[in-house]
C-alpha cells in the first residue's frame, strides 16, 4: 500500500522540526520511525530531509508512506464483501453475522481479514489489515478499515477521543424506559476469557446511551412451525450511542437493567427468537482521518431482524 502526500509549509509553521509538524497531524512515532528507514520517505523541496530539519515558509514537503508487506498468518480467501465506501484512505463496510473480523483458534480462513486480504491480494497490493470500529462475530453492521498507517493512527485516537459516533440498533426483551444512561463499569469475569460483568469495584468505565424506538408483541417465533406452541413476549427496538468501547458493552449494559438482547447466547442462553444477539451497527459519523470532511454512513436492519420486530426501517 503507498499515500504521499504534500504539504506547502506557511509561515504558523517556520521554524518547527519536521517531526514536530507531522506528530501535530497525527503521526506516531513508529511511522515516523518507519519513515526515517523508507528511502526518500520524508523530502523538502525535492531533497531527502531529517525529521530534524527546522522548516522554513514556502518549503514543499513530501511523505512517502510505503508498506510492502501484507499482514502475517492471515490467509487471502475468496468471499463477498459489502464495501459500502472506499478511497485511498479508509473502507467502511457492511458485515454479515457469523463472521469473526480477527483470524482466532479455529477461525483461520472465514474472518473478515481473509476476505479483505483477498480483496487486496487480486489487486496486487499489499495491505496490513487494521480494523478500527470492531464488531462481536454475530453483530452486523457498518465498521471501519484504515488502508494505510496514518490513516489508522489518526482514526485510532479519534477513538480515543470519542469522535467517532457509533449508533447501533437492537432488540431487547420487554419495554424499556424511552430513554436512558447507563453507566457502570464492566470487567472481565474471573475465570471466563470471554465474559463480561458489571463491576464496581474493578471494571473500566463504560457508557452507553440508548431511546426506545418501538415496541411489538411476538406471537411466534421464526424457528417454531407450531403456533400453539407459542409464548407471546414482548420485543422493543432501541437505539444505542457509546461513550465507550468495552467488550460486550451493550449486551452487559442491557442484561443489568433487565432488558438482555434477543438471541444472546451468552448472556441471555433461554432466548430463542433469533439464532444471534439482534445487535446491529446502523449508523457512522466522523471527519475524514484525511481531509476532514464530515462523514455519514447509515445501514438499515438485517432481514433477520427486520422480520422479528416487523418493521421496514
Amino acid at each position: 500500500m503507498q499515500r504521499t502526500f504534500s504539504y506547502q509549509i506557511t509561515t504558523e509553521h517556520s521554524g518547527k522540526t519536521i517531526e514536530r509538524f507531522l506528530r501535530e497531524r497525527g503521526y506516531s512515532h513508529h511511522i515516523v520511525s518507519h519513515l526515517k528507514k523508507t528511502k526518500d520517505g520524508i523530502t523538502c523541496d525535492g531533497v531527502w530531509a531529517y525529521t530534524n530539519h527546522i522548516l522554513q515558509a514556502g518549503n514543499s514537503l513530501v511523505v512517502s508512506i510505503r508498506e510492502e508487506s501484507s499482514s502475517e498468518n492471515v490467509i487471502p480467501v475468496a468471499m463477498p464483501l459489502n464495501i459500502i465506501y472506499e478511497d485511498d484512505d479508509i473502507m467502511v463496510l457492511n458485515k454479515p453475522a457469523d463472521m469473526p473480523i480477527h483470524p482466532s483458534q479455529n477461525n483461520y480462513d472465514n474472518t473478515l481479514a481473509n476476505g479483505v486480504a483477498h480483496y487486496f491480494a487480486t489487486q496486487g497490493i499489499p495491505y496490513t489489515y487494521r480494523c478500527i470500529t470492531r464488531l462481536d462475530r454475530d453483530t452486523t453492521g457498518l465498521l471501519i478499515l484504515a488502508k494505510h498507517m496514518l490513516s489508522a493512527a489518526i482514526l485510532s485516537q479519534m477513538m480515543k477521543d470519542r469522535s467517532i459516533n457509533r449508533s447501533y440498533l437492537a432488540l431487547v426483551e420487554g419495554t424499556p424506559h424511552k430513554s436512558g444512561i447507563i453507566n457502570a463499569p464492566i470487567a472481565r469475569k474471573s475465570g471466563s476469557t470471554i465474559e463480561r460483568i458489571i463491576d464496581e469495584t474493578h471494571g473500566e468505565t463504560a457508557i452507553t446511551h440508548y431511546k426506545l424506538l418501538k415496541t411489538t408483541t411476538i406471537n411466534t417465533t421464526p424457528n417454531t412451525a407450531n403456533s400453539n406452541n407459542a409464548t407471546p413476549i414482548k420485543i422493543s427496538l432501541i437505539e444505542l450511542n457509546l461513550e465507550t468501547g468495552r467488550t460486550h458493552q451493550i449486551r452487559v449494559h442491557m442484561k443489568s437493567i433487565g432488558h438482555s438482547l434477543i438471541g444472546d447466547s451468552l448472556y441471555n442462553p433461554s432466548s430463542t427468537l433469533l439464532p444471534r444477539q439482534a445487535l446491529h451497527s446502523h449508523k457512522l459519523l466522523f471527519n475524514h482521518p484525511l481531509t476532514h470532511t464530515p462523514m455519514a454512513f447509515t445501514c438499515p436492519l438485517p432481514p433477520d431482524m427486520n422480520f422479528a420486530i416487523a418493521i421496514t426501517t
